[in-house]
């Protein structure tokens, strides 16, 4: 009796053990963390970048021969100016010539035979004589050949560039802008361009933001339109954007590190000092001032807000307060004397060694 009984309660006791390790365990609590703390308030607007750009053309034609060839004669070099009808290259037109003479000689023949024929024969011929006038590659516009994409002797398909020529007309400011400032960039901004090398300066407006980064580089293409006379093509100047009158206007300003993503727009952490909690509060971007981002709304003098670290933090979460450390150091005991044998009576003289 004893036996089934001692094996009743073993079996009961492991069936206890299982139960109790099928047990969910319970969540680990979320870590309080140490955050760094800014307090909201106002500063002057002191935005000052400058960019280096280059003069380019408002137009820059890719001009390519309308029929394939061989390039027998290039008539300009790379800065030359040209005017509409001038001649910049001239294709192999000998086996358009002969296309031209044997529909000429259909043209002939087809006068002693019906009229239809006759008129195709003719349609044919002026067809060729086209393509054989094709082989001139003249200028339709007047400017500054600005590039050479084919030389002497290459063969070249239909359409393929060979001459580029910057249009006389309005001129454009091209300059690259990193992905932090693109935002402070806006169509209609003015902007004060400067030469390089001289005390010159035109007054200009953006044109274009491109809506894309470059794959390679990650920086914004920007367009700024002069006004008045320009500089010469390929000319290096420096562009420097005009905030109509907001430079040294007080503004909200937060370090870029304290913005995160929330939904379609930014937000940032506003810590709660009685409960010790941090909440969200969406912000609206007006723009950038150096690493700093300009705040147009959402906030007021005296909010403290997180500086680092939004992206671990969550709404309601615990948090203390980053304290650093400002107490000096510990005095370090003063290293023993060397005790110098030779300064006792009846020592022995000791040589220092350095």
């Amino acid at each position: 009796m004893r036996r089934p009984f001692m094996r009743a309660s073993v079996l009961w006791a492991t069936a206890a053990l299982l139960l109790a390790a099928c047990e969910k365990a319970p969540p680990p609590e979320e870590p309080v963390r140490a955050v760094k703390l800014v307090t909201v308030g106002e500063s002057a607007y002191q935005s000052g970048h400058e960019y280096a750009g280059e003069v380019r053309a408002r137009v820059e034609s890719r001009l390519g021969f309308r029929v394939a060839g061989k390039i027998v004669r290039r008539a300009v070099e790379p800065g030359q100016r040209v005017q509409a009808g001038q001649l910049l290259a001239q294709l192999d037109a000998r086996d358009y010539q002969l296309a031209a003479d044997a529909a000429r000689a259909q043209v002939n023949a087809a006068t002693r035979a019906a009229q239809a024929t006759l008129d195709q024969a003719r349609a044919q011929l002026s067809s060729q004589g086209n393509q054989a006038g094709y082989t001139q590659l003249l200028a339709d516009v007047s400017g500054v050949v600005t590039g050479v994409d084919a030389e002497a002797g290459q063969v070249v398909a239909a359409g393929t560039p060979v001459v580029r020529i910057a249009q006389d007309g309005p001129r454009d400011v091209v300059f690259a802008v990193p992905e932090d400032r693109v935002a402070a960039v806006r169509v209609g901004q003015p902007m004060l361009v400067r030469a390089w090398a001289s005390d010159a300066q035109w007054s200009g407006s953006v044109r274009e933001v491109a809506a894309s980064a470059d794959p390679v580089t990650r920086t914004y293409a920007v367009k700024v339109a002069l006004a008045g006379n320009a500089p010469p093509l390929g000319a290096t100047v420096t562009v420097t954007p005009q905030h109509s009158g907001a430079q040294g206007q007080p503004v909200i300003k937060l370090p870029t590190s304290a913005l995160w993503q929330q939904g379609q727009g930014s937000a940032v952490w506003v810590y709660d000092a009685a409960s010790g909690t941090v909440r969200a509060q969406a912000v609206q971007v007006a723009g950038a001032d150096g690493n700093e981002a300009v705040i147009a709304a959402g906030l007021t003098p005296g909010m403290r807000v997180v500086a680092t670290g939004a992206h671990v933090l969550s709404p309601g979460q615990k948090v203390t307060v980053y304290q650093p450390k400002t107490g000096s150091a510990p005095a370090q005991p003063a290293p023993a004397a060397i005790h110098n044998a030779a300064s006792e009576p009846g020592a022995p003289a000791v040589a220092a060694s350095r």
